[in-house]
């Protein structure tokens, strides 16, 4: 059935009601959940990496299950369930992943699923779309879209959520709109978008907030992280620092996400340099407390914005 206009205001209405707000029928909006993408951390094994994390406030772990990741997809039966162990263990959730899943008859797709369903993880990051060569751009994204569907059927069957990121650059889903394009038609029930505002403000300097209205019946969960533009060599290139250095527009967006209603889990992303080339060689411990550090202080700028 096509999504139409009035297929988007019920969903959008149906999305709301189900992440009330303070004010609503009198009831407090629940607490936000903040986990951390794993991939800064791949030097830590999973025990650490937990102690780490839980040291710095977090709730959770937003593991790497993808190759060179903290998972791997061949070895995912065994080694996730060890992963999400040493997240309870800590005393943290373990709700979402990373993967780069892109289709449901992929080798190591089910597995993946099956796996993280049964450990609770409710949340997966998919891989991203290239555009098909020598084909129209709109061709693409409905031939994308119909790879969607065909995962949304997999999703269903372990109730478990895909979220496609927003990414800056030249794969699908770069722009927010060519991302509704493509996931329109898609049920967001199982398969939806992880909005990510560092790359929306990339792409969308001034026009991010029209493209968050758009999605939002599709957002599952949140990306944050932070970036600015530099000069470097006569060029301008985006270098990505720790929250509040950059130039995103965190008030404005969290104006927003409150306005549409927004509260899904958010994944809290730190690509910016945890550890100077010197300090690599460091002793475990040592590198541990550096990064901890960083770690704690964007955890607790992102729980100022928060609260």
């Amino acid at each position: 059935m096509p999504y139409t206009r009035r297929n988007f205001i019920q969903t959008l209405a149906m999305a709301g009601a189900a992440f009330p707000l303070r004010g609503l029928a009198g009831k407090a909006a629940p607490a936000w959940e903040i986990h951390c993408f794993s991939k800064p951390f791949q030097w830590m094994d999973y025990d650490l990496l937990c102690e780490t994390f839980a040291a710095a406030g977090l709730d959770g772990v937003d593991y790497t299950v993808r190759p060179g990741g903290h998972v791997l997809p061949e070895k995912v039966a065994d080694d996730l369930p060890k992963a999400v162990a040493a997240v309870k263990k800590a005393g943290m959730k373990a709700v979402m992943m990373t993967t780069a899943i892109l289709d449901a008859k992929e080798k190591y797709t089910e597995d993946i699923l099956q796996t993280a369903a049964g450990e609770g993880i409710r949340y997966y990051r998919m891989g991203w779309y290239e555009y098909l060569k020598d084909r129209p751009l709109l061709e693409s994204l409905h031939h994308r879209g119909q790879q969607l569907k065909e995962l949304t059927l997999l999703n269903r069957k372990y109730n478990i959520r895909a979220a496609y990121q927003n990414h800056a650059g030249k794969l699908v889903g770069a722009s927010v709109w060519d991302l509704y394009e493509m996931i329109k038609d898609v049920d967001p029930a199982f398969t939806g978008v992880q909005y990510d505002i560092r790359h929306a403000t990339v792409e969308g300097a001034n026009s991010w907030p029209l493209g968050l209205q758009l999605i939002r019946p599709f957002i599952n969960t949140l990306v944050i992280k932070d970036t600015r533009w530099t000069q470097r060599n006569g060029r301008y290139v985006l270098e990505n620092v720790p929250l509040g250095e950059g130039m995103v527009d965190f008030a404005a967006f969290f104006r927003q996400v409150k306005q549409l209603g927004i509260h899904v889990p958010v994944t809290l992303h730190l690509e910016y340099e945890l550890l100077s080339k010197a300090e690599e060689a460091l002793p475990v411990k040592q590198k541990q407390q550096i990064v901890l550090n960083k770690l704690k202080k964007d955890v607790d700028t992102l729980k100022g914005w928060l609260a």
